[in-house]
């Protein structure tokens, strides 16, 4: 392609990004999968030159390969970043993001108190044995937020574009502000957005995270993470984090990952519409004490408009039973029909998960409780299925969730 990707749409974007990057012949209309490991030169001071960074070439797998490196030019694209790295997972990707704000001891990261469980554990039980202080603090209250950052001078911040499982928008673009103010990078962990909703760079992040294995792959065939940096001074601690600590992604996964790409505009305005549809229609039912979903809240809708693409609150939908047993909860999943009990999301198919017992059931009953995650709490992954499909079996379960 010869006219610049970055004056076409994001639609147009995601379908040829990381393709044709250049073969001396018979150039292949998708990237293949090298499943090599290793690369030879005719020349030593070529492999010293690539090995230097000199010159673009491959040498090792575990440095780099030509189907990972076009996932990674995909992703930097879609978020208008200066460069990516493609790591085994999104907790690899996460703790890469973490490595490369350089912490040490006495090091503070303020984070959300809203993030996903495996999240807080990772900053609690890797980071802290290290002297690394973290302070947790609700982004509702920007007047704490602004207090704590100023008296804590954090090293870093982190925060989810929307949160998990209680899908609060983070006011990205304050985040932004603060940690410009008291020197600290900020990491966002964009999964439940995606670029196509939100670009963090774009409002002031100095890292996006993805898990590439939700929304980004969304067949739920394929584990990986990606971290985008805004600048390109940060991308050689990135890429050094694959090197030493090894969490390197799969060709096959990063093929699989990019394939997903493809149709993620297609996918994401499918369940971010079967969303809105489902929330608005459980929010009066009987049996749901409460629906949480962004556009349905007065201040989220302001916090979204300023952040996500218009009119979009994103495909997941929470739910807390009037019951508000874990029992209820139970026998709701358990007759479902169509909607799949799984401990994932971003899927094409609409997934179901319970929090209390699957992404947040490290955490106490007593923790889970202050950060409002009760036993009935249900999160749903609302897929690309037709939406009376979606709405039809979830309200049969909801009956059945009561006998």
């Amino acid at each position: 392609m010869t006219q610049p990707l970055d004056e076409l749409s994001f639609e147009t974007q995601l379908v040829h990004a990381g393709e044709r990057a250049g073969w001396p012949t018979g150039e292949p209309t998708t990237t293949p999968i090298y499943t090599a490991t290793t690369y030879t030169y005719d020349s030593m001071v070529e492999v010293d030159r690539v090995f230097a960074g000199e010159e673009r070439g491959y040498v090792y797998t575990r440095y780099g390969n030509p189907t990972v490196a076009a996932l990674e030019e995909a992703v930097r694209l879609f978020e208008k970043g200066a460069g990516a790295c493609a790591y085994s997972s999104g907790m690899a990707a996460l703790h890469a993001a973490l490595l490369a704000c350089e912490l040490e001891p006495g090091s503070v990261i303020l984070a959300s108190q809203d993030l996903y469980g495996v999240t807080l554990q990772l900053l609690n039980t890797v980071f802290a044995p290290f002297g690394v202080k973290v302070a947790l603090v609700d982004l509702s209250e920007r007047e704490r937020l602004w207090a704590a950052a100023r008296d804590l001078r954090p090293r870093a911040i982190l925060v989810e574009t929307i949160s998990n499982p209680l899908l609060k928008i983070c006011p990205i673009d304050v985040c932004a502000e603060v940690a410009r103010e008291v020197g600290a990078r900020l990491i966002v962990d964009n999964t439940f957005a995606t670029p196509y909703l939100c670009q963090p760079l774009e409002l002031g992040a100095d890292f996006v995270v993805h898990s590439a294995t939700k929304y980004l792959s969304g067949h739920a065939d394929a584990i990986g993470g990606v971290v985008v940096a805004r600048d390109e001074a940060d991308l050689l601690a990135l890429r050094g984090v694959v090197k030493t600590v090894g969490g390197v992604l799969s060709v096959w996964e990063a093929y699989g990952i990019l394939r997903g790409l493809k149709t993620l505009a297609l996918r994401m305005r499918q369940h971010c519409e079967n969303a809105r549809r489902v929330a608005e229609r459980l929010a009066s039912h009987p049996l749901i004490r409460r629906v949480h979903y962004p556009l349905l809240v007065e201040n989220e809708r302001e916090t979204a408009a300023r952040v996500l693409r218009a009119l979009s609150g994103g495909g997941l939908v929470s739910i807390e039973l009037k019951d508000g047993s874990r029992e209820a909860a139970f026998r709701f999943m358990e007759a479902l029909r169509l909607c799949v009990r799984a401990t994932s999301l971003g899927d094409v198919f609409t997934g179901v998960l319970h929090p209390a017992t699957s992404s947040h059931r490290e955490m106490s009953p007593a923790q889970r409780a202050k950060l409002g995650i009760s036993d009935s709490l249900i999160r749903i992954s609302v897929g690309i299925e037709d939406v009376t499909d979606i709405i039809a079996d979830l309200e049969q379960a909801l009956e059945k969730s009561m006998r």
